[in-house]
């Protein structure tokens, strides 16, 4: 199936959802990916794979290698094989890598074009769809980047079969988020259907990439309704940076962050416990971490300040209504935050 993402100024694109077809680009083409990736993947993509010239650029395979010294790496590539403003970049791994490769891509010779070719769950459902590309600094994540959309998403499914249990979970937390936030009907389809059987999984990435769609169609810079789709990430982020993003897979971190959103949400009267609970264990059905064990809780409040989503030194926080709706708000006291903090 095809999805199309309209934007205006001539961004807009498809996103194909099926097994990788030829793809045939009459230009110079440096693939992106990392060891993991390329051992399973690589020669896979080769045979589908038609330019004028292609290169292949290994980075370092983890969150923690999300950085400027790895962007030049990259840059340093397309450089040394003469890329031009009309080459291509192709993003071949999951979020890190696709994060890395479209800002690579937008800031190379001011911006040239790129593919998306996620090979993991989460990328396929959310970090590959939408145009956010950025690295991380010791400030905190994605804190450096730009809105820069690709020429074309093209997720195929086939490249799960390889993925380990627990980085199908980070996924999973992905396609919970969206379900929570936007479509009440699809969370209670996720409750009956176990996504580990292969048509159920393709029915959740084509939900997943028609709401993540429909959203950045309407607001592709994220001045509204497109930070909902943050739920769990202000939370999350602030965990990911006090682990030093070594412990928790980004969807992990996100997962526990949805949970710490829940209980604000239920003290705030938005979400009852019986809903926060069918949440939880949405979540831990697929071993999705839901516990996490602050040391400094002032500290952990202070991080909420480094994160893009904070303006006026006002914290916003997406807390869901229920399930199926949510509110994008900067009015949660301190004291209410605090006090969820504390039960975490």
């Amino acid at each position: 199936m095809t999805v199309k993402i309209d934007l205006p100024n001539n961004n807009s694109y498809d996103i194909f959802i099926e097994e990788l077809k030829e793809l045939y680009f009459d230009t110079k083409v440096v693939v992106v990916t990392n060891p993991t990736v390329s051992g399973f993947h690589l020669d896979y993509l080769k045979s589908k794979l038609d330019a004028k010239e292609f290169s292949i650029v290994t980075i370092p395979d983890g969150e923690e290698y999300k950085n400027m010294q790895t962007i030049d790496m990259i840059l340093e590539h397309c450089f040394e094989h003469r890329l031009d403003r009309k080459s291509l970049l192709i993003a071949f791994g999951g979020g890190v890598i696709g994060d890395m490769t479209g800002f690579a891509a937008s800031i190379y010779q001011r911006g040239i074009n790129f593919v998306q070719i996620p090979t993991t769950l989460l990328s396929q459902v959310d970090a590959s769809v939408g145009g956010k590309t950025g690295i991380n600094n010791k400030f905190g994540k994605n804190l450096i980047g730009a809105f820069h959309q690709p020429q074309a998403v093209y997720i195929d499914p086939f490249m799960l079969k390889t993925l380990p249990k627990r980085e199908f979970g980070a996924g999973v937390a992905e396609i919970v988020k969206m379900a929570v936030t936007f479509n009440k009907d699809f969370f209670e389809w996720l409750e009956q259907n176990d996504l580990n059987v292969e048509e159920n999984v393709q029915i959740a990435i084509a939900k997943s990439v028609e709401t993540k769609a429909y959203v950045v169609s309407q607001d592709e810079k994220e001045h509204g309704i497109r930070a909902a789709l943050n739920y769990g990430h202000t939370f999350g982020h602030v965990v990911e940076n006090e682990t030093n993003y070594d412990t928790y897979l980004h969807g992990e971190a996100v997962g526990i962050g949805m949970m710490m959103a829940n209980a604000l949400a239920v003290k705030l009267g938005l979400m009852t416990s019986d809903e926060e609970n069918r949440v939880k264990v949405l979540l831990e059905k697929y071993d999705i971490p839901t516990t996490y064990k602050i040391k400094d809780v002032e500290d952990f409040y202070e991080h909420f300040f480094l994160d893009k989503k904070s303006l006026d030194n006002k914290i916003k926080f997406i807390l869901p209504i229920g399930i199926g709706d949510c509110k994008i708000t900067d009015e949660v006291s301190k004291d209410d935050v605090i006090e969820i903090l504390k039960g975490f």
